[in-house]
């Protein structure tokens, strides 16, 4: 995996796909098709045509709508030049060689359609809100997430490591993932849950963790 976050991102002698125009839009050159979170396009040069994706088939959509994990997805299609940005937050590429990554929805921004997309529960956490159903991403080719500020990279190999549900932006799908409780009244951690628990990493691999818990999410009643 290739990312400025490892320092081993060398646009170069990667595909030209996708470019930072700036920390917090994406540049993307098309013919090649992108999928990208509804509502992220700032710009265009060129011909295009913008899609609603919808949730890849009847398993995914029923996932999504049992969890409300994963972004509402469009699909573009033509010739050009597609700017993308989400709320001025910044933005980090990552370049997939035949492997995966794991992503909290609300932080996926746009990944190439050659990749494959789906939606899947942490272990442990039962039916809690709040970032505990993620999106995992594999194969090879480009995926753009967002961050509230700056983030930090966490080795999960060096000790035990926890994140809120809601912080933790992506990490690799090879870590064993669990959910961490804690009894204290106090340590209410997960705006979305309500619960005191985090999220627990283990094995080789990373987390990439967000300054923010980012905006609660509202649950909605029918």
């Amino acid at each position: 995996m290739r990312s400025s976050i490892f320092g081993n991102l060398d646009p170069q002698h990667l595909p030209p796909a996708f470019a930072l125009e700036n920390g917090k839009m994406l540049r993307v050159q098309l013919p090649d098709e992108v999928l990208a979170k509804q509502g992220s396009m700032v710009a265009f040069q060129g011909q295009m045509d913008f899609n609603y994706e919808g949730s890849g088939g009847l398993g995914k959509m029923f996932k999504k709508a049992m969890t409300g994990e994963g972004a509402s997805l469009m699909r573009v299609r033509g010739q050009g030049l597609l700017y993308l940005a989400d709320n001025a937050d910044d933005i980090h590429l990552f370049y997939l060689e035949n492997e995966g990554i794991t992503v909290n929805g609300r932080n996926l921004l746009a990944f190439q359609p050659q990749l494959g997309w789906d939606i899947q529960r942490v272990q442990g956490a039962g039916m809690a809100a709040g970032g505990l159903f993620n999106t995992t991403i594999t194969g090879t080719g480009w995926v753009a997430v967002t961050t509230h500020g700056t983030p930090v990279l966490l080795d999960a190999a060096r000790m035990p490591t926890f994140a809120d549900g809601q912080s933790a932006v992506c990490w690799s799908t090879g870590l064993n993932v669990g959910v961490n409780r804690t009894m204290k009244a106090g340590a209410l951690i997960g705006r979305g849950s309500g619960e005191a628990m985090q999220l627990s990493f283990s094995g080789q691999g990373f987390v990439l963790v967000q300054a923010s818990e980012g905006v609660p999410v509202v649950q909605q009643r029918s």
